[in-house]
């Protein structure tokens, strides 16, 4: 293998794949990063078998070939490099990395031992605006478990229903979830919320469509010169749907700005209850009040005016309060509960695309 690529091509490939090559796995291999040639153009890849990326560069390829090198040093090296031509030479299995004023030579291990996830044959295919997609990403994959002794809800679920694709996550706890638009596809997958991260991070500012291609096993991505395949988590996720009220005693409409700085000054003090707020809505003095303390510090009670309908108090958690306000864009926000005991829903008044629930703790 001989080729020319530049710096930046280099570096930035290197950083959408290395993240994912594990140095704690006990197969070497998977710390690797596979550097492969294909078509007059350079390839980099990268595996922790569960996920994998590929980024296609260009390159001045004179030699065809292939080498895994291991992921961390290979970023950090090309990343220390100046901006310019970078000329790589494959002897045995020794990669020589040149420039004007550096020459390295990396160990390597033969990329036949690098595991390859296996290629997704008879899928469906769909494509979502590269947009759309973060955002939506962005406002459900947080609220997606991190407890590994409940797999299913460490995925997001993608779901078409009455024409439309959802994205949906819940720890739960919260429950987020998104209309992405319209999709004729009959479409039901669990992706890992780790993937998805991973999927976010390369969507980036990319802009244009993003191809989706999937099986029962499988999911690939297709961003750009990036592609992302994980595997699908196995489970039925819970009926969700079943946990969203449609109609509320309590609501409220008011400022979202207003509704965050009010929660935070509020969680100060409520550091010591595990996060623990109670807020109070009034229709007689179209205001909510959320009050919390600390018994060893004080108490706090903090007012915003809104629009309201019926009276009643709710106690939630302020870190997912605060999460879901921050997922929400627009200038206002409606939060509507029934009684202390149910789930508590917000929204933005002015658009139906986006849910978040949040269950109430017991005061």
């Amino acid at each position: 293998m001989k080729l020319q690529v530049t710096q930046e091509n280099l570096n930035r490939a290197l950083n959408s794949v290395a993240r994912v090559a594990n140095s704690r796995n006990p197969l070497p291999i998977l710390s690797n990063v596979l550097i492969k040639t294909s078509e007059n153009r350079l390839s980099l890849s990268a595996t922790n078998l569960d996920i994998a990326i590929t980024h296609y560069i260009g390159a001045k390829v004179g030699t065809e070939g292939s080498i895994t090198v291991p992921a961390r040093l290979m970023q950090d090296f090309v990343g220390s490099l100046p901006s310019g031509t970078i000329s790589l030479e494959l002897e045995d299995s020794k990669l020589a990395i040149t420039t004007d004023q550096y020459h390295s030579t990396i160990n390597g291990i033969v990329a036949d031992d690098f595991p390859v996830m296996p290629a997704i044959a008879e899928g469906k295919h769909w494509t979502l605006p590269a947009a759309n997609l973060k955002r939506g990403l962005q406002q459900v994959i947080f609220a997606a478990s991190g407890d590994e002794s409940r797999p299913v809800l460490t995925g997001v679920y993608v779901h078409v229903t009455g024409g439309h694709v959802y994205f949906a996550a819940t720890d739960s706890y919260r429950l987020a979830e998104k209309d992405l638009g319209k999709n004729s596809e009959d479409v039901t997958l669990l992706i890992p919320a780790t993937a998805l991260h991973d999927l976010l991070r390369i969507l980036g500012d990319q802009e244009g469509e993003v191809r989706v291609t999937h099986d029962d096993q499988q999911v690939l991505f297709q961003v750009g010169d990036v592609e992302l395949v994980a595997r699908l988590v196995e489970g039925n996720y819970p009926d969700y749907r079943k946990l969203i009220p449609s109609d509320f005693t309590t609501i409220v409409t008011l400022k979202r700005a207003e509704f965050v700085n009010v929660t935070k000054v509020s969680s100060l003090f409520a550091r010591e209850s595990a996060g623990s707020v109670t807020i109070e809505v009034s229709e007689d003095d179209q205001q909510l009040s959320i009050r919390s303390i600390a018994s060893q510090l004080g108490e706090n009670t903090a007012t915003a005016s809104g629009k309201v309908t019926g009276d009643g108090s709710i106690t939630l958690n302020s870190r997912y309060l605060l999460d879901a306000l921050g997922a929400f864009s627009g200038d206002d926000i409606t939060f509507g509960f029934n009684g202390k005991l149910e789930p508590t829903l917000l929204r933005d008044p002015a658009s139906e695309d986006y849910k978040h629930i949040i269950m109430p703790l017991k005061s």
